[in-house]
């Protein structure tokens, strides 16, 4: 470790503080449907697509109707991408002669790209055509993202409102966060990448002859506006094989900050609204610094472990002080590799800039921990802020059992219905990622595609079940995840990882907002402070610690032990 990558560490999460606030605001006044400094370009364009699709904004919904319009939406995204993709060789914008995808690779890219997991179990410049690229893939990231803040603006007004039967109108939320907000940033940002490097063609690979003479075929494309959407959506579906590890997808240290602070900062400023919308922005505080303080222990955790080096070099003579290199871009090292894996992985976000498979055991449990979690850590766009809330329910459920009262949040009493919907949603993850993990280890046909051998294999197949199950997206590359059994299992539990949340989430919402706010009184439990943030954060961790620990114990810590007694897998 070096004071240099530490500096490189705390200038990332002191501009995250700096640009919470500000983007709280803008998101709280978009949702809000108040004017802001877009609304003369952007106000006539809203309202002609209200009247193109027949939609009155201020006619709200309950939480039942909001959960249908949204499903309802998710299933013709999914028909029309899976049709787009099997059809992809007969549709324009195709100069490199791509091919029709795979029946259940199709599935398995429909139903990821659909839940903002991203997950790809193919090569983006040898399978997809920039048809394909622009007008499915980029596309969902936009409206994927979208819904999920929508979701989260739901769950937000559930707490916000009183005696209220409605928590808004699904669409009107998609267009403007799509409108107002996802659109101009993501443009902004494009421009950015195209400044630094990021290809932006509808031209054909090209070729050119190395030094030595050989033949090589460079892919080119529309990177530079799928990558904008792709961090700041938090969706992570690389237009190339390599991710942001490719210099034509990350060609600069500029834009490797860019695209972690693009992860993070719509995630960071939904705490900020979420504080605006309740009355109280200590409230939003307190859930930031929860955040905060989880995503700074496991950057903590990760660079320490990447920076000490591999004991098996180190035993034939290499400098520790080099730290494990291993599927690192030496233009990154160390430290914002280790920032990159565990940002992308406390949101829903698949980037990579390094090769978490070549992670040390220990580095790598911090992405698979994070996700393990629920990447409630800043989370995804929406998903993150609705899934903390949820162990928030579970928090001061547990104070109230201490204390022999009532629990409450905001002023809402916590009963029964919000307890059983936020264990139905809590334990669905654990459901997917053990469940399916535990066919794939033992049925052949499935172990068949795990490439190492021991506890490093078995951490391949859990990953893999953990990020599609969390709306990740994320790898460890060694797994061959390309076949029928992996391509539609990984897809049910991307289905599992979502809905399974989000629905048991709106029924929260619309349980919540028809409650009326109660007055704070002397055996209120304070949600604005340390002892909460402390309270909430324990909660999170013993819940993913008993849950987790035996599977964990069983891939990358017991290789920790293995590595330092002098075994390799």
């Amino acid at each position: 470790m070096t004071l240099n990558g530490w500096v490189q560490i705390a200038l990332f999460g002191a501009l995250v503080i700096a640009l919470t606030a500000p983007v709280g605001a803008y998101l709280t006044a978009v949702v809000e449907g108040r004017r802001t400094l877009l609304s003369p370009v952007l106000g006539p364009l809203e309202r002609g697509l209200y009247a193109l699709a027949g939609i009155d904004p201020a006619r709200e919904q309950g939480w039942l109707a909001y959960a249908a319009a949204m499903l309802a939406f998710k299933v013709a995204g999914l028909v029309l991408l899976y049709a787009l993709l099997r059809l992809q060789d007969l549709l324009p914008f195709n100069p490199d002669g791509q091919s029709a995808v795979a029946p259940d690779l199709a599935f398995n890219t429909a139903v990821s790209f659909l839940t903002n997991t991203n997950w790809q179990s193919y090569g983006g410049e040898t399978t997809m055509s920039y048809f394909s690229q622009m007008a499915g893939l980029t596309v969902q990231n936009f409206v994927s993202a979208a819904a999920g803040i929508a979701i989260a603006v739901a769950v937000v007004r559930g707490f916000a409102r009183r005696s209220a039967a409605t928590i808004g109108n699904f669409w009107a939320d998609l267009v403007r966060i799509t409108l107002y907000v996802l659109l101009p940033l993501s443009l902004v940002i494009a421009l950015v990448f195209v400044w630094q490097g990021v290809p932006q063609t509808l031209g054909g690979a090209v070729g050119a002859t190395t030094l030595e003479g050989a033949k090589q075929v460079i892919a080119l494309g529309p990177v530079a506006s799928q990558e904008a959407i792709k961090m700041l959506g938090t969706n992570g579906g690389g237009f190339f094989n390599a991710n942001s590890a490719h210099p034509f997808e990350n060609p600069t240290a500029l834009t490797n900050l860019i695209q972690m602070l693009a992860i993070f900062t719509i995630g960071a400023g939904l705490t900020s609204m979420f504080g605006r919308m309740v009355g109280d922005r200590r409230q939003g505080w307190a859930v930031f610094a929860a955040m905060f303080v989880l995503f700074a222990a496991g950057v903590a955790v990760a660079y320490w472990s990447e920076a000490q080096g591999n004991p098996l070099l180190t035993a034939l003579g290499v400098d520790p002080a080099m730290g494990n290199m291993e599927g690192k871009e030496v233009r990154f090292g160390t430290a914002l590799s280790a920032l990159f894996a565990t940002v992308t992985t406390d949101a829903s976000c698949g980037a990579v800039n390094a090769m978490h498979e070549s992670f040390l055991p220990l580095g790598g449990a911090v992405p698979l921990v994070n996700m393990m979690l629920g990447e409630i850590i800043f989370g995804g766009v929406g998903s993150g802020l609705y899934g903390f809330l949820l162990f928030a329910i579970v928090a001061v459920f547990v104070a109230g059992l201490m204390v022999g009262r009532t629990p409450e949040y905001l002023g809402k009493k916590i009963e029964a219905k919000e307890v059983k919907m936020t264990m139905l949603a809590i334990l669905s993850l654990p459901l997917a990622i053990l469940g399916f993990t535990a066919f794939a280890v033992v049925l052949p046909g499935a172990a068949a595609a795990i490439s190492a051998p021991g506890p490093h294999g078995f951490t391949e197949a859990l990953y893999a079940y953990t990020s599609a199950a969390a709306n990740n997206g994320s790898a460890f590359a060694g797994l061959s995840a390309n076949t029928p059994w992996w391509n539609v299992t990984l897809a049910f539990g991307m289905l599992i990882g979502r809905f399974f949340v989000i629905i048991p989430a709106l029924a929260i919402a619309g349980s919540l907002a028809a409650k009326k706010t109660l007055p704070p009184s002397a055996g209120t439990f304070p949600t604005h402070g340390p002892l909460f943030v402390g309270l909430v954060v324990g909660v999170i961790l013993i819940v993913g610690g008993l849950t987790f620990f035996p599977a964990l114990a069983l891939g990358p810590l017991v290789e920790h032990v293995a590595l330092a007694s002098g075994s390799q897998f």
